[in-house]
């Protein structure tokens, strides 16, 4: 808050440039050239061995298991309750559009939040984060980036990806060998047709209220007063109301129908905290490393702390739904919710189980418990960079199990394909940094922001 004299506060630009281009370019090339290695490196199955593949899995569909695993009765498990196959046979290429939705959803997820960041700062008359409010906002332009890769995916693999995708092309009518009930059930959703509108109009109508909240801001920063202020708060709300919706709708459709007959009711709200708490750790970044290259010079431990407490608080929040979530459906144990957890319990997805509890809450919950810890930008940097890694694994295990199950497993393209967008979000951010100055010097907060003082 301030107290005393009002500062001197003048504009910074920032000039891209040095070890941040090269290493933004090394992990560009690095990505890439382990990409590359890992598409070659995937096993090819023949047109025989597929169809052969999943004639077994049919034939095994049909038989009587009475062995009870973890729980789960496999017997009545969602491949036994349908007739036709959830996993059917997957061409070898579909592990490549898996890692590019990955990827492509991490990165629309993250640019969203970033829009949510800036927005909910003008709706709750949030002075503090005024200083810092040009790095969400360069983090929104690769929005578009995002969105069209997770289009793409959904025309290109949709049918190898979505099992009601392919349900769906069988075009089967009640009474048919094959029909699945529930499937035909939520087709008034899980349609194409329907689901095309939303994979373009939500990222549509967010690059747009993300484009305009930026422009507002560049427009106070050359003219002054409220005006533009007034209209961002107004703008902002509309956008936080349509956002509660939307990431709802657009998490449904890329990652929970990833296993169509399984739902949650909290899947949305756990979507977001994923995309949350990662964009609060790629702001703390930058603040980082801006601040250890002579930027923003108002930015003070206070700033950095309150950064720190976002992390250490959204990193509890999002395993209080993560536990709740599986919790309720171990407790139940319901085979067509408990075959969900039975698929990421298994080998290969075991590991990334228990990764997803040590990098996403064991870590920032413990490291940043402390005070001092919280305003170490060594020991941020190291959260931060375990939260990013973390949530690309969670986002990993969202789908990758529902997708392609046993014939997934981390190799280059595992490592290549999230290097490949590091690199590209990198350089992306940092150009559109470069691009304007990096403090808002005539928003109505901005002397309240450089005056920052948490009081502990």
């Amino acid at each position: 808050m301030s107290h005393g004299h009002e500062l001197h506060i003048h504009q910074e630009n920032y000039q891209f440039k040095g070890k941040a281009k090269t290493l933004s370019l090394a992990l560009l090339i690095i990505g890439l050239a382990f990409s590359i290695i890992g598409i070659f490196t995937i096993p090819r199955d023949t047109h025989h061995d597929a169809h052969d593949t999943a004639a077994k899995h049919e034939v095994s569909n049909h038989k009587t298991i009475e062995k009870n695993i973890h729980g789960v009765d496999v017997a009545h498990s969602d491949e036994q309750l349908y007739p036709i196959p959830v996993e059917h046979a997957k061409p070898w290429y579909t592990r490549i559009y898996m890692n590019l939705l990955i990827n492509g959803y991490f990165l629309l997820l993250i640019a969203v939040c970033g829009i949510f960041f800036f927005a909910l700062q003008y709706i709750a008359n949030a002075g503090w984060a005024s200083s810092l409010l040009r790095i969400p906002q360069a983090m929104s332009t690769i929005l578009p980036i995002g969105a069209i890769i997770v289009l793409a995916v959904f025309l290109l693999a949709g049918q190898d990806i979505y099992h009601w995708v392919h349900y769906e092309h069988l075009h089967l009518v009640k009474g048919q060998e094959g029909y699945d009930p529930i499937l035909a059930d939520k087709s008034w959703f899980l349609n194409t047709k329907l689901i095309l509108i939303f994979l373009i109009s939500i990222p549509l109508v967010w690059f747009l209220f993300g484009k305009y909240l930026r422009n507002l801001s560049i427009k106070e920063d050359a003219e002054g007063g409220l005006t533009f202020f007034k209209k961002s708060i107004r703008v902002s709300a509309a956008f936080t109301l349509f956002f509660g919706f939307s990431i709802s709708i657009l998490s449904w459709i890329v990652t929970m129908s990833v296993d169509a007959h399984w739902y949650s009711t909290i899947f949305s709200i756990y979507n977001f905290a994923t995309g949350w708490v990662s964009a609060i750790a790629i702001i703390t970044l930058f603040v980082l490393y801006l601040k250890r290259n002579g930027y923003l010079e108002i930015v003070s431990d206070e700033h950095i702390h309150d950064l720190g407490k976002f992390m250490f608080a959204f990193s509890i929040f999002w395993t209080y739904l993560w536990v709740s979530q599986f919790l309720l459906i171990w407790y139940a144990n319901i085979p067509e919710e408990s075959i969900y957890y039975y698929k990421r319990w298994e080998m290969p997805f075991k590991i990334n189980w228990f990764l997803n509890l040590g990098l996403n809450f064991l870590i920032p919950f413990l490291v940043l418990m402390t005070r001092n810890n919280k305003r170490n930008p060594q020991i941020l940097t190291f959260v931060a960079l375990c939260i990013l890694v973390g949530h690309w694994n969670d986002i990993y295990l969202m789908l990758m199990p529902g997708a392609i199950d046993k014939q997934a497993t981390i190799g280059f393209l595992e490592i290549g394909m999230p290097l490949f967008f590091a690199g590209l979000f990198m350089y992306w951010v940092l150009t559109a940094l470069s691009k304007k100055g990096l403090i808002p010097v005539k928003h109505p907060y901005i002397q309240e922001s450089a005056h920052h003082d948490v009081g502990v």
